[in-house]
């Protein structure tokens, strides 16, 4: 079971935990084991990132490989990156996740070879019951709010019913108007709230 595709129901009570990692391969130490501790009951996985060469590698191939985990296993060590500082000094690892153990494997080349990545572990998340008892208090005390619809505030009504006032009675005056009033024109000297100036 992978940390991406996991639908146990225990995994809500579980948080991951990222480490960064890394480890060093040359001629002194050609091989390096990533273990947890056998005490560490929840899932654990080694996400790598980028595997390059140091700056005293000479120019020639580094091969690194994966070594299968049990001693009498028939199948063949799998290469990760071959690597050479005036061709590929450096290579980016997209999407291998591997579950320990992992034993590296320095082939060919005498390093150094750095390899990085991050160490996920499935941690217990034991706030996460607290966290579902206080969304279920939110959730109930969001329900009452919902069977009252807010009024608006009385000034905000009182505004609304005079606006509507001040629009009929312009309409009744513009129908109640005589043929002889001109109307009211619309243009740069008619405007609102302005009585005419007195002709001198």
């Amino acid at each position: 079971m992978s940390l991406t595709d996991s639908t146990d129901i225990d995994s809500k009570s579980e948080k991951p935990l990222s480490l960064i990692w890394g480890c060093e391969l040359s001629c002194e130490r050609d091989s390096y084991t990533f273990q947890v501790p056998e005490e560490w009951q929840c899932e654990q996985q080694l996400a790598l990132r980028t595997i390059c060469l140091g700056e005293m590698a000479r120019d020639e191939f580094h091969v690194v490989e994966i070594v299968p985990a049990e001693e009498g296993d028939a199948r063949a060590p799998v290469p990760l990156a071959t690597l050479k500082p005036s061709v590929l000094p450096m290579a980016t690892l997209v999407g291998v996740e591997l579950t320990p153990p992992v034993t590296f494997h320095l082939r060919a080349g005498s390093g150094p070879v750095y390899i990085s990545g991050q160490h996920v572990s499935m941690m217990p998340n034991l706030s996460w019951d607290e966290e579902e008892e206080e969304e279920e208090e939110d959730a109930e005390e969001e329900e009452p709010a919902e069977e009252f619809p807010e009024k608006p505030p009385k000034g905000q009504a009182a505004k609304k019913s005079s606006t509507a006032k001040k629009r009929r009675l312009e309409k009744d005056e513009l129908n109640n108007a005589s043929p002889k009033d001109p109307l009211p024109s619309k243009g740069r000297g008619a405007s609102r709230g302005r009585k005419a100036a007195a002709k001198k």
